[in-house]
């Protein structure tokens, strides 16, 4: 009796310590936006142009600032008294918490019906920014018969802030409910479902805390994209191990009596290929590093963190847990010693039989689907969004821009910033306003503002600002700072440089398509490798790599289609291809890891060809569940009103849909089944295994005996 008593003693403890993580770690979930940033000038490439331009801004100015645009809009002509009247507003905003130096005055339009004004605020308000704004809103609300609005990349963060406002608990909130409900259907059992979030929620709890602490400290960064995805990449993941490992324990408790038998029959069969699973997805996020973008390398490490954190709550927490609960962990359909596995899988023998049946009919039919997807995948523009298309809702920020741009140049209020030697400033002023696409160019004088007066010099180095016809964030504006940056960097001796709003959009583009023809080619080696030691062959993970490949691209294909007739977008993020190859890859490859680990399995034991059936009728339902799920978590990025989250959960959602239905369940199979045990060159099974060929009654069926 002490001795069975003694064989809990190890589960109680690892129980003991993941609840002691929720207790104490699991509030730091809603903490990650005390250190997390919107600032996009933080996440620009690090060796781009406009990145040294920023650099050597800072030796103009006793602070960084963050402007904001302030609009007036009026029914008729904006009369001289009204813009006295605007600048006289601004000016009592000088002395302000926030404020940075004296507003700029209030200037009218060409057309006369809007007013301008700039006001520079401390780039640090954080959570005091919406604040800031309101008080400048309430004071520039003193002009009569005019309408206000407010532009300008502070507005643009403070309506970030608000997006990113969800990130803690609606995301969070909707991701655990559809996971819970999907394992209620799929479980059909109340406690199982419980647990399996249970163990989520600390896992994320964990990796958030870690998270924290290394962003506390400076390690890693961590913005509302990273901070949204940690939490669906946590969710996701560490239920899907849950349901590989759970399921591996219900079928092992049909064979052993005894509990602590099961568990250790299911980890030892399990933790190979979810550990295999994990690293899979953790090293290619790592790979993430290799990137010049600052926020694609936030996610690397701080994703792979995530993932461990899910690992270790899979092979720890959730053992001890059903080691305590046994059989009753799946009331009221408790497992029994005898139960036919065959029975629940009816579906599964019916798509096992038409695999062995007619495996190249299947997977001819699959690729030329696919393949017919993925050739519209070079139309998928990745150029940026303008800022009209940031956020999926209306932004008064973007309003504001909008009015802004009606009235004003294009680039007015974000202009081009070129830093030149001071000897050369006559000259790069010539070559800019000389340059097709730009509205003006001004020295910044020693009043900090382009202008009469002596121009402003620090360490032998002078500003220019330059106004662009087009708007800021437009194919035009982004081809005219081309031209711009051609013209002053042929001025001899200047040594000039070109930054600002529109060069970073350009930069970052550039450093995207660099960061994909490095990083694609890594995270497709490091997969290699993983599956080549798991599986022990060669060809199998060549096979496995280009059909996640394929998948990837049919999804780009379909997501082309779906953004422009559907959701309306002109493009993507240059970092969207990117994150969905790694997520898609990384992921589609997991379920291939489940089935063709369970396949080798089996075909160790029966041949290749009963194999491919019997690892496809036992894994078939837990690996589409755990497809589906891991979609529908994904597809919760949704609720947040930004494009870019919107274009990732459509195409890791659909993508992990088409990979499981189709790829895992259809394709890998046929492919294996037509190739049979050259599949597995050169390991065990291409050199030694015998093909078993059962007489068959026409149906397929004895195939699946």
């Amino acid at each position: 009796m002490a001795a069975k008593s003694a064989r809990f003693l190890v589960p109680f403890a690892l129980l003991a310590v993941w609840l002691a993580v929720g207790a104490f770690l699991g509030p730091f979930a809603g903490r990650l936006g005390e250190v997390s940033t919107n600032d996009q000038a933080a996440f620009l490439p690090r060796s781009a142009e406009s990145t040294r331009v920023a650099e050597q801004q800072r030796a103009f100015r006793q602070d960084e600032t963050l402007p904001v645009i302030v609009v007036w809009t009026t029914q008729g002509t904006a009369a001289p008294a009204r813009a006295a009247q605007a600048t006289r507003a601004l000016a009592s905003l000088a002395g302000t918490p926030g404020v940075v130096g004296r507003p700029s005055p209030a200037l009218p339009s060409e057309d006369g019906r809007a007013l301008e004004g700039v006001v520079a605020l401390r780039p640090d308000l954080g959570k005091r920014l919406p604040d800031t704004l309101d008080g400048i809103r309430a004071a520039a609300r003193h002009v009569d018969g005019a309408t206000v609005q407010l532009a300008g990349p502070a507005a643009t963060q403070a309506d970030l802030g608000d997006a990113f406002a969800g990130i803690d608990g609606l995301l969070l909130g909707v991701a655990l409910v559809t996971v819970l409900l999907i394992l209620l259907l799929v479980y059909r059992s109340v406690l199982l479902p419980l647990v399996v979030i249970l163990g989520a929620v600390f896992a994320l709890g964990l990796a958030c805390a870690v998270v924290y602490v290394l962003a506390d400290h400076g390690v890693v960064r961590v913005d509302g994209q990273v901070q949204g995805i940690l939490s669906i990449l946590v969710i996701g993941a560490a239920t899907d191990y849950a349901l590989l490992l759970s399921a591996r324990f219900r079928e092992e408790l049909t064979r052993h009596p005894d509990r602590f038998t099961a568990v250790r029959a299911a980890l030892r069969q399990s933790w190979g290929p979810v550990t295999a699973s994990a690293a899979t997805v953790a090293l290619a996020l790592i790979a993430l590093l290799l990137s010049d973008l600052t926020n694609n390398r936030a996610l690397g490490p701080v994703g792979a963190i995530g993932i461990v954190c899910a690992l270790l709550s899979t092979l720890t927490f959730l053992p001890a847990v059903l080691v305590l609960l046994g059989r009753g962990a799946y009331w009221p359909r408790r497992p029994s010693a005898g139960d036919d596995a065959e029975t629940a899988h009816r579906l599964w023998r019916r798509v096992a039989a038409a695999v062995d049946r007619s495996p190249r009919r299947i997977w001819a039919v699959c690729l030329v689907g696919l393949l017919a997807a993925a050739a519209f995948a070079p139309s998928l523009a990745s150029k940026g969004v303008p800022l009209s298309e940031t956020f999926v809702n209306d932004a008064p920020s973007v309003a504001a821009q909008d009015t802004l741009d009606r009235h004003f140049p294009g680039g007015s209020g974000n202009p081009a910033v070129v830093v030149t030697d001071a000897a050369g400033l006559p000259r790069v002023l010539a070559a800019a306003r000389a340059t097709d696409g730009v509205a003006s160019a001004t020295a910044v004088t020693e009043g900090g503002r382009p202008g009469t007066g002596a121009p402003l010099v620090a360490g032998g180095r002078a500003l220019v600002d330059v106004t662009l016809r087009a708007s800021a964030d437009s194919d035009d504006a982004r081809a005219a700072v081309g031209r711009l940056r051609t013209s002053v960097h042929a001025v001899p001796g200047a040594h000039a440089l070109v930054g600002g709003y529109t060069a970073q959009l350009d930069d970052t583009l550039r450093t995207a398509e660099r960061d994909r023809s490095l990083i694609v080619p890594v995270v497709l080696a490091v997969i290699f490798v993983i599956l080549a030691a798991l599986l022990r062959s060669l060809l199998m993970p060549v096979l496995l790599v280009a059909t996640v490949a394929l998948n990837f691209f049919a999804t780009l294909g379909v997501s082309s289609l779906v953004f422009r007739h559907v959701f309306g977008f002109s493009g993507t993020d240059p970092s969207v291809p990117l994150y969905g190859f790694v997520f898609l890859v990384a992921l589609g490859v997991d379920y291939n890891i489940f089935l063709m680990s369970r396949v080798r399995e089996e075909s160790l034991r029966h041949g290749v060809r009963e194999g491919v059936t019997r690892g496809l009728v036992s894994t078939g339902g837990v690996i589409t569940a755990a497809g589906v799920v891991l979609a529908a978590t994904f597809a919760a990025l949704g609720v947040i009103p930004l494009a870019f989250l919107v274009q990732i959960a459509f195409i890791v959602a659909f993508g992990v849909l088409l990979d499981t239905l189709v790829v895992r369940s259809l394709l890998v199979p046929a492919l294996v089944r037509d190739i049979g045990a050259l599949a597995w060159w050169p390991g065990r099974l291409s050199r030694g295994a015998r093909e078993q060929e059962p007489a068959r009654d026409g149906s397929g069926m004895e195939a699946v005996r």
